[in-house]
């Protein structure tokens, strides 16, 4: 990886902890295409800068990732019939650290269901193991520094801050872009939401519609307050 461009990445990670939430059809000052395969990390200018939005990708982009036993893997391939929560994450990032044990509790509560949690790691690979092994990790696990961040350019993600979490239904339709760390409280919205995208009660417009109403009344998670320095 380019370490200037590593850097930047990290340095930007920095406004990751005020949760942000991007929603198809709401382009806002960045935008980005499915089209570019060369991501841009953004420094901010001032610790009040903007976070990065969004033009998300309609549906899942066909890209593979190497998992944590070295096996070159497709989301749209592997996990095919899935409604997807892929989070994108570094062990350098503090709000992705504490997001994890969520993250592994939503996989296990959910692994009866059609839901299944794939994490991105934006990180050199010998990190990522250390650290998946130090907290087992226990659900998949994609590895890779430029490779990451293409991966997150195919989203639609270019200037990348950390954490972020994607959303599809089982049809990999995207439904959702969530930046920041993710409470508890926000997950069950979200899934709510996509569940019933799954089961065919509301097409995605309407579960976007449904989550951002339900978002705007959450109170403002601590993390949030921290970051912004309530």
């Amino acid at each position: 990886m380019n370490p200037r461009l590593l850097t930047g990445v990290i340095l930007f990670a920095g406004l990751a902890g005020a949760a942000t939430y991007v929603l198809l059809g709401k382009p806002g000052p960045m935008t980005s295409t499915v089209e570019s395969t060369t991501p841009t990390a953004a420094v901010p200018e001032a610790a009040t800068a903007e976070p990065p939005k969004a033009q998300l990708a309609a549906t899942l982009p066909q890209f593979k990732l190497a998992d944590q036993d070295g096996v070159m893997r497709s989301l749209r391939d592997d996990w095919q019939g899935k409604a997807l929560i892929v989070n994108f994450w570094a062990t350098w990032c503090a709000p992705c650290r504490r997001e994890i044990p969520l993250l592994m509790r939503l996989a296990k509560d959910h692994a009866g269901e059609d839901f299944q949690v794939v994490g991105i790691a934006v990180d050199f690979r010998d990190k990522v193991l250390a650290y998946s092994k130090e907290m087992k990790i226990d659900y998949p696990m994609l590895i890779g520094e430029q490779e990451a961040l293409d991966a997150a350019a195919a989203f639609g993600v270019e200037a990348v801050g950390l954490p972020f979490t994607i959303f599809t239904d089982t049809g990999g339709r995207v439904i959702m872009l969530h930046m920041g760390e993710l409470t508890a409280a926000e997950a069950d919205l979200i899934l709510d939401a996509v569940r019933d995208v799954n089961a065919g009660r509301t097409d995605p417009a309407q579960a976007r519609a449904a989550i951002e109403t339900g978002l705007a009344v959450l109170p403002v998670a601590d993390h949030a307050k921290d970051a912004a320095g309530a």
